[in-house]
């Protein structure tokens, strides 16, 4: 071959990846785990420790109290009729597509028999120390078409006296306990990881700080022996970020993006808990946000685990539906909390108000007037006859990253074309809910873009 013509070749390839490169940089794109994720919209998080079987209020001291006195008698954990089906089947019903466990919470108390953590179900009277709630779990969800994840909390451990990722203590003593801990850790993660098959999701709660910070070192690890599944999160990297508060909720517009390939641990300062609420729509890195609520948070309640007499703090379908419209329908994820109570089930009036919540958002979205998609700076719905419409879902192709800067809705009744309704973020799902009206056709107009926009679906209902 011609030198010269080798040369060229060489120098177009390298530019072809220069453009690239920038390209990606521009128009970030979401990897297969943070793609199916977005895809899921509803998840569960069931959380299951100790204290739900005391019969006092988890907060009767705070939750500092909670992180830093030990449970007294952990054999207080005896759920007689565990039935981790009957959980699953109540946010199947629900429509949710995915659920985590708590395999460790603030006790430190590991619901699986861990070898490498002396404080787990293998130490309890209950099944004679054979039991495997983690197991049971995932197990669960398998059979009924529910993504498997896990939450492990190692940043307070009351057992341990673990306070922030720190063992309390100092000089040697502390050094020592510390690298115990971050090795037991570590090994927990390591047995949560290659025990239970594909997990869809690992949650680290309030995050896993960072190796060089003294904790301990765990994205190796999840990487290493679940590489498709949603990393939730440390300093080092956040695969979806916290939409910054526990309201179920994110305000508008949320952005997919985000400026720094971790998302927070622990700083609430107002303008990094603005950017986690909003995203940033310049952010190289994508980063969808989570949006997450307690079933037992209304009326001022916020509990996150099952204690006694507490059922009419369950929210209702409206509260409920209101945060599908404004996190789902604002391009977040909804993860909601749940608790089984001491037998070891979800109580009824939980699994009648999930199943009330998943019959209303079937009966608002399951039938649309109308949908196409679109690629172009314009969607057309036309009716053969005016039709009265109360919400429109529009959705990008999130696949190759979020495109739209900028976009209208207009309706033609009566001859004329007439604006609404407006937005900036599209994303996975934009959902747009109005005062009754009657169309004859509507359009979607594209009125900013960074790139050719690909609508994957525009539909009324």
């Amino acid at each position: 071959m011609n030198f010269r013509v080798l040369i060229l070749m060489l120098t177009i390839i390298l530019l072809s990846k220069s453009y690239s490169q920038k390209k990606n940089l521009t128009n970030p794109i979401p990897n297969k785990a943070q793609l199916e994720w977005q895809k899921a919209e509803l998840g569960a998080v069931f959380h299951y420790d100790l204290h739900v079987f005391d019969n006092k209020k988890y907060r009767q001291t705070g939750t500092s109290g909670n992180r830093i006195n030990p449970i007294a008698d952990h054999q207080i954990f005896n759920p007689k009729h565990l039935d981790t089906d009957q959980w699953i089947k109540a946010i199947k019903k629900a429509g949710f597509k995915f659920a985590l466990l708590t395999a460790t919470h603030e006790t430190g108390f590991a619901l699986y028999p861990s070898d490498v953590n002396p404080y787990n179900v293998k130490t309890l009277k209950w099944k004679d120390g054979k039991g495997d709630i983690v197991r049971d779990f995932v197990n669960s969800c398998r059979k009924y078409g529910i993504q498997p994840g896990i939450y492990v909390g190692i940043r307070w451990n009351s057992f341990f006296g673990v306070h922030d990722f720190k063992v309390n203590g100092t000089g040697e003593f502390q050094k020592k306990r510390q690298a115990y801990y971050n090795q037991m850790v570590e090994g927990m993660v390591k047995e949560l990881c290659t025990r239970y098959g594909p997990l869809f999701e690992i949650w680290f709660d309030g995050g896993a700080s960072h190796p060089d910070l003294g904790a301990p070192d765990v994205l190796p690890i999840v990487k290493k022996y679940q590489p498709e599944c949603l990393f939730y999160h440390n300093n080092q990297l956040a695969e979806a970020r916290w939409g910054g508060s526990e309201s179920g909720t994110v305000p508008y517009p949320c952005w997919a993006t985000f400026p720094n390939p971790y998302s927070h641990s622990g700083d609430t300062n107002a303008g990094h808990i603005n950017l986690l609420k909003h995203g940033d729509p310049k952010g190289k890195y994508w980063m969808p946000a989570m949006s997450d609520a307690p079933l037992r948070g209304y009326n001022g309640r916020h509990e996150w685990f099952w204690e006694p007499g507490d059922e009419e703090h369950i929210f209702p379908v409206e509260d409920l539906m209101h945060m599908y419209y404004n996190s789902v329908g604002h391009n977040s994820t909804l993860i909601m909390g749940l608790t089984p109570d001491p037998q070891g089930l979800l109580p009824q009036a939980d699994v009648k108000r999930l199943e009330e919540w998943g019959e209303a958002i079937n009966k608002t979205f399951s039938n649309p007037i109308g949908s196409t998609d679109a690629e172009g700076d314009q969607a057309l719905l036309t009716f053969d006859e005016p039709k009265t419409i109360k919400n429109i879902i529009i959705q990008e192709d999130i696949a190759k990253g979020q495109r739209v800067r900028a976009y209208s809705i207009h309706a033609f009744s009566k001859g004329e074309w007439k604006k609404i309704a407006k937005g900036e973020s599209i994303g996975h799902k934009r959902i747009h809910k109005l005062n009754q009206i009657k169309v004859e056709k509507l359009k979607l107009v594209i009125d900013q873009k960074i790139l050719p926009p690909i609508i994957k679906l525009f539909s009324v209902y």
